[in-house]
């Protein structure tokens, strides 16, 4: 193959040598490149098939065509336009999700209110003085992996990028953003990490039944609902079976199977879990929303639609974007990668690019020929073919021989029909594999490199998960992002994650091929034009496959059906290549079908049919199929229907979720049987069908091997065998009886459940034809009857007869299919008609003449049969015929008005005789045809001979009343007209011609009578005379031309000599012409002079002036025109060499001297004389002498630089020079002030220049020059002339130049870098062959070599064997001195290592140190470090002391600059800055107690950092010291500062051990009394401050100590506190213990958890006695009541619910117990409606208390009164609950109700709230009426209005 020989970088790629690859800086191997022969060239499919076990690892790979393939470009450039999308290309990476902020706020406050305790408060979160938006900050972080990792990778500014993109970054930015997420989101990402982990911890235990049922009864009792308020909560309520559907699922349409139905939190919009995309298997926790919901419009990304362009201005707009980013300058390919790299990951700011992609070439055009297109001229017709036909055209490679996209016949863009790509720099496709998994072909035609990337299709499922690991916020909202194509991710994120990535640069003529399922993606590097297609070989088949369910998985709709594929080719031809593949993907398709078909026949769907029949079924797409509802895929095998929804269909796996009907009412629908189905695989080996059989039979499952298919019955379990067997056994019977359309149809009704099964169905499918064909047989039979019936009794003409081949085919059958009676009835009527066909017959096929009469009597009885006759028709037609042949002729023979032409009567002719009928008319016919023949032959005869007028004329009045049109009678008459019009014409004409002015349309006139005439047939008489006048007339026209324009003199005479012979020359005109002649006679003999003579210009003037004057064109003019302007163009290129004296030097550009030669020959060729041509050969005579005098000097400069000797007589050379340089000069003067451009001056300028180059570098030898001036001469010297460079001279000072530069290179020793010191000496013996000498040079060398030995030496002496003897100033002196004095040698590495060993030690101890101890020397912070860890120490010590010293814990300074706080706990003294606070926050009226005091008191631990309770702070890490003194054991001498470090690390190693023994104690602590450990951790924790020297494992270990003391304190306070906790405060709080480990055994634990139980206990009593009715005595209620009070706990709901409850009502004295209530419109007072007795509803009511109270009679009783007091005392009847009177605001409804029309009247509780409650009256009941209302209790009353 032609990839046997790969080149050198290529070869090394294959072996994944990375440091070939091209990538550059993103070090990704480079894919293969294959050469291809012009053999392997000639099959692409057939070359792909050789390569893909190798290029299909890379899922990439290049070809490179052979060198004889160049297809011409077919588009027009100049015409061509395209529609562009624009890109931002910094978005496809580092971009948020598009989340809607509208939604996160929901969310978000819903957050706050269920679990944060919180109410959503609309409160303004600013960051940099702009509304901070929290959905894009949280989106961010989660972006780079959480709020942890942020922190712990430090890349907040990376967050900060995409907050505020256009922002600067800053170090108080990033902290601020830090501090915004820590307060407002870090809670919300923690709750939702637990959700996830949940959902994903329920979605792996999976489908255990128990949960299953949990949650099927879950379903089936509700489903979700939500409010469309933002902060409303989650509602459930029951769904009733008979209510109508009040949702449906936005993607199947369905409101059907609510059970499983999601409604989105916001929109209230619902989504079946298995119609989203992907399906959800379970109710994901927390609430859910839409995708609609999550993302946002407006922040949606996508490539948005551009206008369209032409391709010169998308060249403009490209050619802009580059000289944008890198100018004119040429960029690598490195770069070129790594800026586009920076500008996708936002780095790099924003871009925006143009891309013309995706365009359909079937409308804007293919790159390459095709048939159908025009041919450019450019293209030679045989090339152009060539290419057209080419199987690398990507226009033909789907269709190829071998593809299996042969079989489709559906013009797909991109998959059949390629696509165009036109690019401009930076212009991107982003990471996708093809449509369906497809191969894919890339050609670039022209332009500007395409860069590739590949993941293998092996590692498709690494990549994915890299993505969504990388961009979680975007696969979040975009669960399908990558079908998308808008994202890319670094190929360096790829190789980091362990996913291999490939790079492939495409240049212009290069092909690119893509694997199935191979991730790829790139960019481009400039203007470019690419194309496109997919194409599928035989291998692409299983991945199809995969294509086909990744798109069910999905929802996505597909580009084709991969079954329908299959099928078509496995119907077609295919080769043996095509067998294994095709055959393994038929067998997954053939079990996966059986499997569901078998599932659905369980299940209980037994009808089925087939689907309608293709017209074409061997081409794919031509038809389209159903689509399911839910996963959007074609329905080609089979789908499932329902007659409740007769336009939607679903594939077999989704069956269920069609509708909600009964199995037995759904119907499968298939294409193909199993056995079909099993037939195409059979097919697939075609070289050995019966082994393959055998083979294939062994793969598939068969229906006849156990486990048979079967289900269960009552009363047992049967097989669908045995089922087919007693249905075939059944109805068998079934031919023997007569014919029943029912029982053939149940019968055929009941075979549909065994239809679609493979070949054990045979004999059932043969039965079901045979019923089939005999239902279909007594249909017709029995239709046919019925038409011959009605057809008998109507007449009319909607009946339709019946065709007597149908009924001669039904009853030619024999036996007949079924036994069906009516068949002998019918039989009689086809008798009949059977004879009158033979009647029929024999008349049409009779050859003599018929009677008319016959033949209307032979067509009445065709009319009257029952049974439509074949011959029917033509027996009338031919009726018909002979009728209208008569008529036609009678209307011929009479017509008067309008000539008959003479072909229709022989057409009548022709037509009697096919007739074969006796007509009268036939003879009126024939003698009006003898006349016709009479006249043709008269007419003819004379049309044969000569005509004239009086001939014709005779003729035609003969036959002018004949009423037959015939053609040569009326040609004759056309002759005669035309001859007459053409006299009367040319006798107009003739009429006093010679007087008329305008001879010029005389002559036309007269042309065109002539013309006329000789196209007459007939002779006239007056031509002649027409023929001379025409004569005269042109002579005249030739003589008025020559007047008006200029003529020869042979013209002229001619023209004279033609009028003389026409005896017209005496007309004026031509006497005027005469004259003139005469004129141009003499003009010319003086013409002739002047040029013989060579006389002035002035006469030669003189001669034009007259000669233009006349109409003659004089033989020599144009001879005296030439010389004149020959010489005035010779004086205009001669002027400025003449006119150079008065003009200024170097106001114009120089002069020519070649010109100057050119002029002064050609003025000797002139043919007059002038007296300029004598000046100018003066002046050429001056520019010789002077070019003469520069060869001299140029000569004597070449002598000079070819000089050998220099060595002695170097002072004698530089004043030659000099002397030399001024001659130069002097002669370039004078060449210049000639104004010519002398070819010399350059060359002397070059000499002149190579002289001072020369000058200046001898004068170095007198003085050692500095290194820039040397590098200034050679940088000169590289720029001489390539003449004098090689001159001897010039080479010996070169290498003299080149000698004393690297000599100072040696010398100077740079930090940049320094040379050895066998450089020093090689210079010394190259000195040897210099031609110049240079004593100076020589001496520095030598003392340079002199120093560096002595600080070897020096250095030798400082390393003794004992490394305590060395000194630290000792080593700074002898880098300082080597670093001036010494060359580059070990010894200089060595002292430089040490030096940078020991500062960077240094270093890093005060990085360790500086966060304790700032702005201060190494050494004394390390002795301040010392002092603290001995306080700590010391503190730890004496836990229980009292401290008697005035200095301050934390930094022992006394109080003289600082104010000191004294603890009045503890005793301990404070600095106020030590602390943390101002000096304000101090108040000497209060008592100052310490942060670690006040943490044992109140539990209560400050978040804000500026607490010393703040562990860590000081941040001073012991393993870090620990290192630090491991590492100083490398360094070669011993400094004080690690004596000191070393005495820092063994004593805080004490103290560490000191406070895990106090740490200890504290978690191991359980008892009741904190005061037992309160001094113990104060001391810890001020020791563990003071120092900081603390490790993580210790430090988290307090960090627990702190939080459960914390715990413990706050325990503490709740159970001693004056304030009750409540139940949930409790709860909470327990919560919290058991998250920081609180053990079981502790005391507050268990006391918390008593209380708790004992509250809980009280508040389910107390909600049960609420709603008990008054079931509980009102002493009871009361008990309990109190017992609440007196709890531990607040429980002042319930107590609230108890209160309400021992509020009594209405005469019966009962709580409230939802039964219908009444108000009293006086007191407010509520009475049951059973109580007082009342039936009717009256619009006003008044209690008999109140009635009593006014002392009125009932009947005249009014609604209002006043306050009445009895004994002083006021008893107020009981009100109810104040939510009634809010529910009386809120809605002013009647207060009372009807519920039944039987007159019972009852209370709903649902509208108890909607009562009508009055606000209670100004006056006051008086307390005894209430103890005499039980004997009022008969009174009541009412008023009615």
């Amino acid at each position: 193959m032609g990839r046997g020989r790969p080149r050198a970088v290529e070869k090394g790629v294959l072996g994944q040598n990375i440091s070939a690859s091209p990538s550059g800086l993103l070090n990704i191997p480079s894919g293969p490149v294959y050469y291809p022969t012009e053999d392997e060239f000639k099959d692409p499919l057939e070359f792909i098939y050789k390569i893909r076990p190798e290029a299909e690892k890379y899922g990439i790979c290049k070809i490179i065509p052979p060198k004889s393939w160049k297809p011409p470009f077919a588009l027009d450039l100049n015409t061509f336009t395209f529609p562009t999308k624009t890109q931002a290309i910094h978005q496809l990476q580092a971009r948020c999700a598009s989340c809607d902020p509208k939604t996160f706020e929901l969310e978000y406050n819903r957050f706050l209110e269920e679990h944060c305790g919180k109410k959503a408060a609309k409160k303004r979160v600013v960051f940099e003085g702009e509304d901070l938006d929290l959905c894009k900050l949280y989106n961010s972080v989660k972006r780079f992996g959480g709020y942890d990792k942020v922190v712990k990778e430090k890349k907040w500014g990376e967050v900060f990028r995409f907050v505020r993109p256009a922002g600067k970054i800053s170090e108080c930015a990033k902290h601020v953003l830090f501090q915004l997420y820590l307060e407002h989101l870090y809670d919300y990402e923690e709750y939702y990490n637990k959700l996830n982990k949940l959902g994903n911890r329920s979605f792996r235990r999976g489908n255990q039944s128990e949960r299953k049922r949990e949650s099927d009864s879950q379903f089936s009792s509700s489903k979700k609902r939500r409010k469309n308020n933002e902060c409303d909560r989650t509602e459930t309520c029951k769904v009733k079976e008979e209510e109508p559907h009040d949702q449906i699922c936005e993607q199947c349409k369905s409101g059907l199977h609510g059970e499983v139905m999601l409604l989105c939190d916001r929109c209230n919009k619902g989504w079946h879990m298995y119609c989203l995309s992907p399906p959800l298997k379970q109710i994901p926790p927390g609430n859910w929303y839409c995708l609609q919901c999550l993302n946002s419009e407006k922040d949606s990304f996508g490539f948005v639609t551009g206008r369209e362009l032409s391709l010169d201005s998308f060249r403009r707009i490209a050619d802009r974007a580059k000289k944008k980013w890198f100018g004119s300058t040429s960029i690598s390919q490195v770069q070129l990668e790594k800026k586009f790299w920076e500008i996708v990951e936002g780095s790099a700011g924003e871009v925006e690019v143009k891309y013309g992609s995706d365009l359909d070439t079937s409308i804007y055009g293919s790159g390459f020929p095709r048939v159908t297109d025009e041919k450019p001229s450019s293209v030679e017709p045989g090339t152009w073919d060539e290419y057209c036909a080419s199987p690398w055209n990507l226009n033909n490679l789907p269709k190829l021989p071998g593809s299996m996209l042969r079989a489709v016949h559906h013009s797909i863009a991109g998959v059949m029909v390629p696509w165009l790509y036109i690019g401009m720099l930076f212009s991107s496709f982003c990471w996708h594999f093809e449509d369906h998994c497809f191969y894919s072909m890339n050609y670039h035609h022209w332009g500007e490199p395409k860069c590739w990337y590949s993941v293998p299709g092996s590692e498709a499922q690494a990549f994915e998960k890299v993505m969504r690991d990388s961009l979680p916020d975007l696969f979040d909202a975009q669960p399908d992002l990558l079908f998308q194509l808008v994202t890319m991710l670094n190929p360096r994120v790829l190789q980091e994650n362990g996913v291999p990535v490939y790079n492939v640069l495409q240049e212009p003529g290069d092909f690119i091929i893509t694997f199935p399922r191979s991730y790829h993606g790139g960019f481009n590097c400039g203007l470019n034009c690419a194309e496109a297609v997919n194409f599928a070989p035989a291998d692409w088949l299983p991945h199809g496959g995969f294509g086909a369910e990744l798109y069910q998985l999905y929802r996505k709709a597909a580009v084709l059906s991969h079954e329908e594929l299959l099928c078509a080719v496995a119907r077609s031809e295919f080769d043996s290549k095509a067998a294994p593949y095709l055959k393994t993907e038929l067998v997954r398709v053939y079990s996966r079908e059986k499997s569901w078909r078998e599932r659905l026949w369980k299940n209980g769907i037994v009808n089925s049919s087939l689907m309608p029949p293709r017209m074409k079924p061997e081409y794919v797409g031509t038809e389209e199929d159903p689509i399911c509802i839910i996963c959007q895929q074609y329905l080609y095998l089979s789908a499932v229907a329902c007659s409740c929804a007769p336009s939607s269909f679903v594939c077999l796996e989704h069956w269920e979720h069609l509708c909600e009907c009964k199995p037995q009412k759904r119907r499968l629908l298939f294409r193909h049987t199993l056995a079909e189905l099993n037939d195409m695989v059979l097919i697939t080996d075609k070289s050995n069908h019966e082994e393959a059989a055998k083979n294939v039979r062994r793969q598939l499952p068969s229906s006849n091997d156990p486990p048979a298919l079967s289900k269960k019955i009552k009363g047992g379990c049967i097989t669908h065998m045995q089922l087919a067997e007693e249905w075939r056994i059944k109805f068998s019977k079934l031919f023997q009886n007569p014919y029943s359309s029912d029982a053939y149809r149940r019968a055929i009704k009941e075979a549909e459940q065994f239809m679609w099964a493979g070949h054990e169905m045979d004999p059932v499918r043969d039965l079901v034809k045979k019923l089939t064909d005999a239902q279909d047989w007594a249909h017709n039979v029995r239709d046919s009857l019925s038409k011959v019936k009605s057809w008998m009794s109507d007449h009319s003409s909607d009946v339709v007869k019946v065709q007597m081949e149908v009924v001669d085919n039904l009853l030619s059958l024999n036996p007949i299919p079924c036994n069906e009676p009516e068949h002998l009835e019918l039989k009689d009527f086809q008798k009949e008609a059977s004879q009158l066909t033979l009647e029929i017959d024999s008349v049409l096929s009779s050859c003599s003449n018929i009677l008319v009469s016959d033949l209307e009597t032979l067509c009445s009885k065709t009319v009257d049969c029952p049974i439509h006759i074949k011959g029917s028709e033509e027996l009338l037609h031919k009726l018909s015929s002979a009728k209208a042949w008569a008529k036609r002729v009678r209307k011929c023979v009479s017509e008067t008005s309008a000539r008959v032409e003479a072909d229709i009567l022989y057409e009548l002719e022709k037509e009697n005789l096919s007739l074969q009928v006796q007509l009268p008319e036939h003879e009126m016919l024939l003698d009006l045809i003898s006349q016709v023949e009479c006249c043709q032959s008269q007419c003819c005869e004379m049309l044969k001979g000569s005509l004239s007028v009086k001939e014709l004329e005779l003729l035609l009045n003969k036959w002018d009343g004949f009423m037959v049109n015939i053609p040569e009678l009326e040609l004759l008459r056309k002759y005669h007209k035309d001859a007459v019009s053409w006299i009367a014409r040319a006798g107009d004409i003739l009429l006093r011609i010679s007087e008329r002015e305008d001879q010029e349309a005389v002559a036309l006139e007269l042309t065109c009578i002539q013309k006329d005439a000789s196209l007459l047939r007939v002779k006239v008489e007056e031509l002649p005379c027409v023929d001379i006048e025409l004569k005269k007339a042109r002579c005249r026209v030739k003589a008025l031309k020559a007047r008006r324009c200029k003529m020869s003199m042979d013209y002229i005479e001619q023209l004279l000599m033609e009028a003389s012979i026409l005896q017209i020359e005496k007309e004026k005109l031509f006497a005027d012409v005469s004259e003139v002649k005469a004129i141009a006679v003499s003009l010319e003999e003086r013409a002739r002079r002047v040029l013989k003579n060579k006389e002035e210009i002035s006469e030669f003037e003189d001669v034009v002036r007259a000669s233009e004057e006349i109409f003659v064109i004089l033989p020599s003019i144009d001879e005296v025109k030439d010389a004149v302007s020959m010489a005035k163009s010779w004086l205009s290129r001669s002027q400025p060499f003449l006119s150079r004296d008065s003009m200024a030097l170097g106001s114009s550009p120089p002069l020519e001297v070649v010109t100057l030669k050119e002029l002064v020959s050609e003025s000797k060729l002139l043919k007059l004389s002038l007296r300029e041509q004598l000046m100018m050969q003066t002046l050429l005579d001056t520019c010789t002498g002077w070019e003469q005098d520069a060869c001299s000097v140029l000569h004597d400069t070449e002598w000079l630089l070819n000089v050998e000797n220099i060595d002695d007589e170097i002072l004698s050379i530089l004043g030659k020079i000099e002397k030399q340089i001024q001659a130069i000069d002097s002669v370039v003067e004078a060449g210049q002030g000639l104004g010519f451009k002398f070819d010399m001056v350059p060359k002397l300028q070059d000499a002149c220049s190579t002289l001072r180059w020369c000058f200046r570098a001898l004068s170095f030898a007198t003085a050692i020059p500095t290194l820039e001036e040397v590098e200034t001469n050679l940088e000169i010297a590289s720029h001489l002339p390539i003449m004098y460079a090689t001159c001897s001279l010039c080479i010996s000072l070169i290498d003299w130049v080149n000698w004393l530069h690297r000599a100072l290179e040696v010398s100077i020793h740079s930090t940049l870098g320094r040379s050895n010191i066998s450089d020093a000496e090689e210079i010394l013996r190259q000195y040897q062959n210099i031609r110049v000498s240079s004593p100076a040079m020589i001496s520095r060398l030598q003392k340079a070599i002199e120093k560096h030995n002595s600080w070897l030496d020096q250095v030798h002496l400082f390393f003794p064997p004992d490394f305590r003897d060395r000194s630290w100033d000792l080593l700074l002196q002898l880098k300082e001195k080597g670093n001036n004095d010494a060359f580059s040698c070990s010894e200089l590495d060595m002292v430089f290592s040490e030096v940078h060993k020991i500062e960077e030690w240094k270093r890093q101890c005060e990085e360790v140190l500086h966060p304790s101890v700032r702005d201060a020397h190494l050494l004394t912070a390390l002795l301040q470090t010392e002092n603290a860890v001995e306080r700590s120490i010391s503190i730890c010590e004496t836990s229980n002391r009292t401290n008697s010293s005035a200095l301050c814990i934390c930094c022992s300074l006394d109080g003289v600059d600082q104010k000191l706080l004294t603890c009045s706990t503890c005793n301990d003294c404070f600095h106020l800055q030590c602390i943390g606070c101002s000096p304000g926050d101090a108040n000497d009226s209060k008592e100052f107690i310490c942060p670690y005091c006040h943490f044992m008191n109140s539990g209560k631990i400050s978040r804000n950092g500026s607490d010393p309770l703040n562990i860590g702070r000081k941040s001073l890490k012991l393993h870090k010291l620990v290192e630090l003194l491991s590492d100083a054991e490398d360094l070669c001498l011993w400094i004080q500062e690690r004596t000191v470090l070393h005495q820092i690390v063994q004593k805080a190693l004490n103290i560490k051990a000191r406070i895990e023994e106090i740490v200890k104690f504290v978690l191991t602590y359980p008892d009741k009394d904190l005061s037992v450990i309160a001094k113990k951790f104060c001391a810890a924790l001020k020791a563990v401050h003071i120092v900081g020297a603390y490790d993580c494992e210790a430090n988290s270990k307090l960090e627990l100590a702190l939080a459960r003391t914390s715990w413990k304190i706050r325990a503490q306070r709740l159970l001693d506190g004056s304030h009750k906790p409540s139940i949930q405060v409790l709860q909470r709080h327990l919560k919290e213990g058991l998250a920081v480990g609180i053990p079981s055994e502790d005391y507050f634990r268990q006391r918390l958890t008593e209380v708790k139980n004992i509250g809980l206990q009280w508040a389910d009593m107390a909600k049960k006695v609420s709603t008990d009715g008054g079931a509980l005595g009102l002493d009871k209620v009361f008990e309990l009541i109190t017992e609440g009070e007196n709890l531990p706990v607040s429980c002042e709901k319930e107590l609230k619910l108890l209160r309400d409850r021992s509020m009594l009502y209405c005469i019966c004295r009962r709580p409230y117990d939802k039964r219908a209530m009444i108000a009293c419109d006086k007191c407010d007072e509520w009475y049951h409606f059973d109580c007082i007795k009342l039936s009717s509803l009256p619009k006003i009511y008044i209690c008999p208390a109140c009635c009593c109270m006014e002392g009125e009679d009932f009947a005249s009783m009014s609604t209002s009164g006043e306050e009445k007091v009895v004994g002083g005392k006021h008893e107020v009847p009981q009100t109810p609950s104040p939510r009634h009177r809010e529910s009386k605001r809120k809605s002013r409804k009647p207060k009372w109700e009807i519920v039944d029309a039987a007159g019972d009247v009852s209370r709903s509780t649902s509208n108890i709230e909607h009562l009508f409650w009055k606000n209670r009256k100004p006056y006051r009941r008086v307390a005894h009426r209430r103890q005499h209302f039980q004997s009022l209790s008969p009174f009541i009353f009412m008023q009615n209005s």
